[in-house]
């Protein structure tokens, strides 16, 4: 093979990892239309393809030898877009332009907890690209993706089942994006699976809850999936809280 062949190949395999990540932008894009247009499944689903598109482009580029700073650049960028604006705008288009119909105080509050959704995620990946020295099995925070997947799972979640009407429904709605947003402006450590090895050994009690968890899912998704999401959001303050017990109590043992 010769040097142009070689150099086009190089060029198509660098363009792939870059293309995984334009299609996470547009599934990010598809999202805030398909929220404008009312059409909050869909636009939840578009979400979890923007999950699925940002968590391949990195390992491709990793498999195929092609990360670079463009990239990495491109990426955030991109996730800026998919989770950080589109969850936050699927919220306001679904429930926070409604609040307003209750009272000014709670259009404006609505306002501000969709905001502060996006400014934390802008924060969070901020800090992400900056904190070069982080430890790669734990995130300082929750990350942007995780909480985009609970924001959409929230909204898929109240689109099936039409019981969550009203005011109160409304401004729980309101109240988890906000508190989702501050989580990612938290400290907290979050497992972050990075270390996962498919050819490690594991037991097989671990093994089976694999298929098990799968089949919950495609039994209820949309519930199933914010009840992983509530899980996995909390664990970050319940081992600070844990950690913190138990540093107080070796200092009190004698």
């Amino acid at each position: 093979m010769d040097a142009r062949h070689s150099n086009t190949r190089r060029k198509g395999i660098y363009l792939l990892p870059n293309l995984l990540t334009t299609g996470g932008l547009f599934a990010g894009f598809y999202s805030i239309v398909a929220s404008i247009d009312g059409n909050f499944t869909y636009a939840a689903w578009a979400i979890y393809a923007a999950m699925l598109l940002d968590g391949l482009d990195g390992r491709l580029a990793r498999l195929t030898n092609t990360a670079s700073e463009f990239g990495k650049e491109y990426d955030s960028l991109a996730d800026m877009v998919s989770f950080g604006l589109a969850p936050a705008i699927v919220v306001y288009q679904w429930g926070v332009e409604r609040l307003a119909e209750y009272g000014m105080v709670w259009g404006r509050l609505g306002w501000l907890a969709a905001f502060l959704y996006v400014a934390a995620a802008a924060f969070r990946l901020a800090r992400f690209n900056a904190n070069v020295a982080q430890d790669r099995r734990f995130f300082q925070g929750l990350a942007s993706p995780a909480a985009a997947a609970g924001v959409a799972s929230m909204i898929w979640a109240v689109n099936t089942y039409d019981g969550f009407t009203g005011l109160a429904s409304l401004v729980a709605g309101a109240a988890i994006t906000a508190a989702t947003g501050l989580l990612m402006m938290s400290r907290f450590a979050y497992v972050s699976f990075k270390d996962f090895n498919p050819g490690k050994r594991v037991r097989f009690a671990r093994l089976v809850l694999i298929p098990l968890v799968m089949i919950v899912i495609a039994i209820e998704p949309p519930i199933t999936l914010f009840t992983l999401f509530v899980l996995y959001a909390a664990s970050g303050p319940a081992a600070w809280l844990w950690r913190r017990r138990s540093k107080r109590y070796d200092t009190a043992a004698p």
